[in-house]
Order: structure tokens, then C-alpha cells, then sequence
């Protein structure tokens, strides 16, 4: 079994940062990508940023110059720096991990909130 666990977020104004982190933990072998989605209210989950074992990074064009995504692969963990944030920016934010061999899995969500 596979868990993902996120901590960050919370409440901020426009043009503030916030960061994000999730831990995966369990019977991992490797992990081949980990990302950022996010869901707003009334909204589909859709991708944030993505980077792969090897630091590859794809970016959700809204993001992109605003956010950063980074990995520790020894400690199995996913980061998310979101600066100059929106009200657009608004939205539960879950972690994703390919674990190798074992399937997907995601976090539990976190949300982060940017007053206007």
C-alpha cells in the first residue's frame, strides 16, 4: 500500500505565496511521476504541474512563471512553490504519484484559498 500525504496551503491574499508539499510513503520501489492537480468548486480536477523522476516538468499554461515544482527522489516527496497567487488560483490541490509497479494513488487535498 501506497499513501500520499500533503501538507501547505491555507488561506492568502492576492499576490502572496503559499507552498506546498507531499510525502509518499509505503511500499514504494521507485516513483516514476509526481504532480500537482487541482479542483475548484463546481470545476473538473485538472493538472497543475507534473515532473518526472528524471526532472522533467510540464506546467498548466495558468501557471506557468508563477509556480514551481520540485522533487526530492531520496525522500519520495513533491513540492509546489506558488507565488503571485490569484482568486483564480482558488481550489483544493491533490498530489499524484505513477508509482512503479504499484498503480496511481493520490493525496487526501489541501485547500488553498487566495482572498481578493
Amino acid at each position: 500500500q501506497v499513501q500520499l500525504v500533503e501538507s501547505g496551503g491555507g488561506l492568502v491574499q492576492a499576490g502572496g505565496s503559499l507552498g506546498l508539499s507531499c510525502a509518499a510513503s509505503g511500499s514504494i520501489f521507485s516513483i516514476n511521476t509526481m504532480g500537482w492537480y487541482r479542483q475548484a468548486p463546481g470545476k473538473q480536477r485538472v493538472l497543475v504541474a507534473a515532473i518526472t523522476s528524471r526532472g522533467r516538468i510540464n506546467y498548466a499554461d495558468s501557471v506557468k512563471g508563477r509556480f514551481t515544482i520540485s522533487r526530492d527522489n531520496a525522500k519520495n516527496t513533491v513540492y509546489l512553490q506558488m507565488n503571485s497567487l490569484k482568486p483564480e488560483d482558488t481550489a483544493v490541490y491533490y498530489c499524484a504519484a505513477e508509482v512503479a509497479l504499484r498503480g496511481n494513488y493520490w493525496g487526501q487535498g489541501t485547500q488553498v484559498t487566495v482572498s481578493s
